[in-house]
């Protein structure tokens, strides 16, 4: 892509006439909009009549907006397949789990693994890729919109043919298939692959490998679609490719974005859900490493529906949120949408220009983002971001397992959030990273909630560990195998053999007056929890009171030069907080973890790297202001002062930028 930051929003000049569009670049020049997507809902405006696809109207669009200095993501346009895929062919829809098949309306109504829908959308992908991929204006491509955000598995037909060549290429044969599952348990067993079921509407639960399986199976077939679409578009277009996802959404990111080219997300989490916002950053500046990532949608000011709306961002807070976002690897930062809506069930959502062509409550602040990204851009494009020394892995695959495994509402998503939020607690800069990332530069590694840990996995992070890395397990992590069934060797595998303990008991340790006690913190301990028997290990963590006082909950284990440390219960209330982030902090200096700041709660620090000079972008998000101590006297990139060593206070909303040179 162009070497600038991106300024940008969803732009439907289809819903609009001539005159309006004209309007919209002049406002998008006065607003400093510098990018546009657009495209993704415009398959009807495409292709109205089966087999009738005339693109004219958006290569003009396109450059008439490159003429304009407007630059432009193009979309394929399958999520809103139009009423002539629809109408009088339920075989093509979408099926949800107690068998409703879809109708037409809304959006990702249609099974994406139907036949025919995929050689209709393989069409009008071909036809745009050839008749706007060279177009100067078009610097990337976006596949769909926002895969599985409003349906999850589908139940059909075509879905389930599919299903079973998978199961036999996974398995191979079906003995293999229910030996690995146990299916003589209820009457289970199977003689064919064609006989296994779909997850659809039973009387109780479903066995768990079938249920976990089929989400990975569902995860699998939507990266495929995804797949088919780039490879289709890099025959005329040689602009990179992407997809606006989500950790909400029923895919697998990692997956997902393997043969992409750059990652991008969707948020609208609001002030008070910053963690969230911060951990979709920390996680998709590494699903692509040494790529930016594109914050594809937020809101300038609100989200909303026919039936629900968000609380508005206080003024100031988007121009933190864009700040924040580009220090901490991404190259846009684009919103839903650009003008309001007039019909549809969106038309209450936030936006910068309202229907009838005035500015909305958001307008100043965008304003306020653009004016940032013109004083940040030299800065931000002469370094990139620092590599953390703390990593924790984050799976959707582990998603799949909680959802099939919920116990009393467990949700994964505030699990890891949570978690990471006692990391960003501690003001030490971190990585999310998938499970596939390489681990090299890290010293500390934090694998919670990971259901099943993989044999790949595993050697990867002993190895780490071997050279003196610190690698933090649980809770809820190892307890299950690949298939989602009960390891038979010992409660959490090949985890207790490497980690010098055994694993006495593991069951739900909520209200059971379970107290753990670890770095003279004491904490009710909560969730499905593991019990050790401190074998070889050190007990770091004892259990007072409770079914078992005087075990252990914490424990370390020297291998090699580093030390693999299992946390087998969650400690929870403010209480549990607090020894989480003694856990994490003890751990840190252990390790030897030097990117890390004091900065107070609700201000960040993200760390970049340029030629010989460390730089650090010090943002306010919560409104309240705050402050760091800087290290070294530095210098002031934006007002060109100097800024001495000690404390530095930081207003509501301010940002700073401090250069260090490095001695």
């Amino acid at each position: 892509m162009n070497k600038r930051l991106y300024h940008g929003a969803a732009f439907y000049p289809e819903l609009w006439d001539g005159g309006v569009i004209e309007q919209d670049i002049h406002f998008m020049k006065e607003a400093g909009i510098n990018v546009v997507r657009m495209g993704e809902f415009a398959w009807s405006t495409l292709e109205p009549e089966e087999g009738q696809i005339d693109s004219s109207f958006f290569v003009n669009i396109i450059t008439k907006l490159y003429e304009n200095g407007i630059e432009t993501v193009m979309c394929t346009p399958t999520p809103t397949p139009p009423i002539w895929m629809s109408h009088r062919h339920p075989e093509r829809m979408y099926v949800d789990e107690a068998g409703n098949v879809m109708g037409h309306g809304s959006r990702q109504h249609v099974c994406t693994n139907n036949s025919y829908f995929r050689e209709r959308a393989a069409i009008i992908t071909e036809h745009l890729a050839k008749a706007i991929g060279s177009l100067p204006g078009v610097i990337g491509w976006q596949l769909d919109n926002e895969f599985k955000c409003h349906v999850a598995e589908c139940m059909c037909e075509t879905c389930k043919g599919l299903w079973h060549s998978w199961l036999e290429a996974r398995y191979g044969t079906i003995e293999r298939l229910n030996e690995e599952w146990g299916t003589q348990i209820w009457s289970e067993h199977y003689h064919s692959f064609e006989e296994i079921p779909q997850p659809g509407a039973v009387p109780f639960l479903h066995h768990s490998s079938l249920k976990t399986m089929y989400q990975l199976f569902s995860m699998e077939k939507i990266a495929e679609f995804a797949d088919e679409q780039a490879e289709i578009i890099r025959t005329y277009s040689h602009a990179p490719i992407t997809h606006n996802s989500s950790v909400m959404f029923h895919v697998d990111n990692e997956r997902l974005f393997q043969n992409l080219d750059f990652a991008s997300f969707d948020t609208y989490a609001p002030q008070d859900k910053l963690g969230s916002y911060l951990l979709n950053c920390d996680l998709w500046r590494n699903f692509k490493q040494g790529k930016d990532f594109w914050i594809m949608e937020t809101s300038t000011s609100f989200s909303a529906s026919l039936e629900s709306y968000a609380t508005p961002h206080p003024n100031g807070y988007l121009r933190s949120e864009a700040v924040a976002a580009y220090a901490l690897g991404a190259e846009a930062f684009c919103y839903w949408l650009w003008r309001q809506q007039r019909t549809g069930c969106e038309q209450p959502h936030g936006s910068v220009i309202s229907a009838w062509g005035k500015p909305t409550v958001g307008y100043v602040n965008v304003l306020e983002v653009e004016q940032a990204r013109k004083e940040i851009e030299p800065i931000i494009l002469a370094s990139r971001p620092c590599q953390a020394e703390v990593a924790m892995t984050y799976s959707d695959r582990a998603k799949a397992f909680f959802k099939t495994e919920p116990h009393n509402g467990l949700d994964h998503k505030a699990l890891v959030t949570e978690f990471y939020e006692r990391i960003l607690a501690t003001g030490i800069h971190r990585d999310l990273i998938p499970e596939g990332a390489d681990l090299a530069g890290y010293k500390l590694l934090c694998t919670p909630f990971l259901h099943y840990v993989s044999s790949d996995y595993i050697a990867r992070a002993t190895a780490f560990v071997e050279k003196g890395g610190i690698w933090v397990i649980g809770p809820l992590t190892g307890g299950r195998t690949e298939h989602h069934t009960i390891h038979t060797d010992a409660a959490l595998g090949e985890l207790e053999h490497i980690a010098g303990v055994e694993t006495l008991f593991t069951f739900p340790m909520d209200s059971t007056g379970s107290i753990g006690k670890a770095f003279d913190v004491s904490a009710p301990l909560g969730l499905w929890s593991s019990v050790f028997e401190a074998k070889e290990a050190k007990a770091v963590g004892i259990i007072e009171g409770g079914l078992t006082p005087g075990k252990a909950f914490l424990t370390e284990y020297q291998y090699g030069k580093g030390k693999i440390v299992m946390l087998g219960s969650l400690p929870i209330g403010e209480d549990g907080d607090a020894m989480l982030i003694k856990l994490l902090d003890h751990y840190a200096v252990e390790a030897g973890i030097r990117l890390r700041t004091d900065v107070t709660k609700g201000t960040i620090v993200a760390p970049r790297r340029g030629d010989g000079y460390t730089v650090w972008v010090i943002v306010n998000m919560d409104g309240n202001g705050g402050n760091v101590t800087v290290p070294q006297d530095g210098i002031d990139l934006v007002t060109q002062s100097k800024v001495f060593s000690g404390k530095l206070e930081i207003g509501s909303y301010e940002y700073r930028i401090i250069r260090f040179d490095e001695e």
